[in-house]
């Protein structure tokens, strides 16, 4: 799985000019589902979007997470995080979970993140979403988790 966090002051997802997710300080996250990717490592991103240490502390260090600081998560999916631009000018977009798969991905992490984070908000799967934010920082941060070589090798 792919994301990009970015640390904000605040963010919204608007749909067809409606404010379907927001929140004030904390992270926003695009988040991206490729093929072969399971729920162990949707846990694993979320173990780290959660624990990364990109908030400052009393002392301006960053050395607090999003838990430490009690901020807000806003979980917007995006499968363009997948694209491959080494074949020409036009991106590909192969390496991106299927849509029912990326969907139910997506579902499994917005599930387990509302479960041990206490502000959750999302965009809305597969709309056509606008995101406003007001970047901290700006502190933008990509992750990585690949599928493990057992997956891997079994799929």
């Amino acid at each position: 799985m792919i994301s990009v966090l970015q640390r904000v002051r605040e963010a919204r997802v608007e749909v067809n000019g409606q404010t379907v997710g927001a929140i004030g300080a904390g992270l926003l996250v695009l988040v991206c589902a490729e093929r072969g990717d399971t729920e162990m490592e949707a846990d694993k991103l979320l173990a780290k979007i959660l624990k990364l240490r990109i908030f400052s502390d009393a002392a301006g260090k960053m050395n607090q997470s999003v838990q430490d600081t009690g901020g807000g998560l806003l979980l917007v999916s995006q499968f363009t995080l997948a694209a491959d631009t080494t074949g020409g000018n036009r991106p590909s977009f192969t390496q991106a979970a299927a849509p029912d798969e990326g969907r139910r991905l997506y579902d499994y992490v917005v599930a387990q993140a509302r479960k041990v984070h206490p502000k959750v908000a999302t965009g809305q799967f597969a709309a056509d979403m606008q995101v406003h934010l007001i970047n901290d920082g700006p502190v933008t941060i990509p992750l990585r988790m690949a599928p493990s070589l057992a997956t891997a090798a079994a799929g």
